[in-house]
């Protein structure tokens, strides 16, 4: 028998208020190391409450956070990204008077060792590990994401597609050992899609991450994950393979308010459908 793969992070437990409202409520799951897992769920059932307690922008009321074994809490973000769980946002956060090469090369400051004054005087040491990173990143990250052609254009003149891209390229000069991906496909065209789909599986399977993705795209959600986790009014509803996920009533009656199989189906079809349509 095969060994199961260990899990790189878990969720225990953990509830999230505002005040008198609760973002989350005892949400427990796992992700499991390799895996692309998607967190699902309508417009307001705590995705990105979930994000952004993995990365350490909101503090749970209650409940902890395992990455890799350890416990994230009492860990701001900046130890989370070097510990390696690199993510991208839903709104692009690029710096858009910058290049494409420097944002990118931003993502790899928490790993950095050259100090603020060796920088600040550009020593020999802070030479040579900028142009170490600087080679890492074009034969690697800028070449595996195909976009040497715009690596010294700034990010403003960029299309929404390419920027996204370039958001993808910072978080991988972050090393991770997880990638966070929220919304990773949010406004894009079907080509545009595609492109990212491939991306995020090659990202797998070439460089070994695990991948935990919120994403609206159901078509994607399903062709590319490995496991699905389904959240409804802050609470896991759901949490399997994507066919048992589609398949649970539970899941139906959270997107359509109804039981019937056939018109979440029918809803996926029609999506991808339209995105057809509009690429067209």
């Amino acid at each position: 028998m095969a060994a199961m793969a260990r899990s790189i992070l878990d969720v225990r437990g953990v509830t999230l208020a505002f005040g008198g409202v609760k973002a989350l409520n005892d949400v427990s799951f796992s992700v499991q190391e390799g895996s692309i897992t998607s967190v699902i769920g309508p417009n307001g059932a705590g995705k990105t409450s979930v994000f952004n307690t993995i990365s350490g922008f909101y503090k749970p009321a209650s409940g902890d956070i395992l990455f890799c074994d350890q416990s994230l809490a009492g860990i701001k973000p900046p130890r989370r990204a070097a510990l390696g769980m690199a993510r991208s946002f839903q709104n692009i956060a690029l710096f858009r008077g910058m290049s494409v090469l420097d944002n990118i090369k931003l993502g790899r400051h928490c790993h950095l060792k050259t100090g603020p004054l060796s920088a600040l005087f550009y020593t020999r040491a802070a030479r040579r590990e900028e142009e170490a990173l600087r080679q890492e990143i074009e034969e690697r990250i800028i070449d595996f994401l195909e976009i040497d052609h715009i690596r010294k254009a700034p990010v403003a003149s960029l299309s929404y597609g390419l920027q996204k891209r370039v958001e993808l390229a910072r978080a991988l000069a972050m090393k991770p050992k997880i990638l966070l991906l929220d919304e990773p496909v949010a406004g894009m065209n079907r080509e545009e899609t595609e492109d990212m789909a491939r991306f995020i599986l090659e990202v797998r399977r070439e460089w070994g991450v695990t991948i935990l993705m919120v994403e609206h795209d159901m078509g994607m959600v399903m062709d590319l994950s490995d496991h699905v986790i389904v959240l409804n009014f802050g609470q896991v509803i759901a949490d399997g393979k994507p066919a048992d996920v589609q398949a649970n009533p539970e899941v139906i009656k959270a997107y359509l308010g109804s039981g019937d199989v056939m018109a979440l189906r029918a809803r996926y079809k029609d999506a991808a459908i339209a995105r057809a349509r509009s690429a067209a």
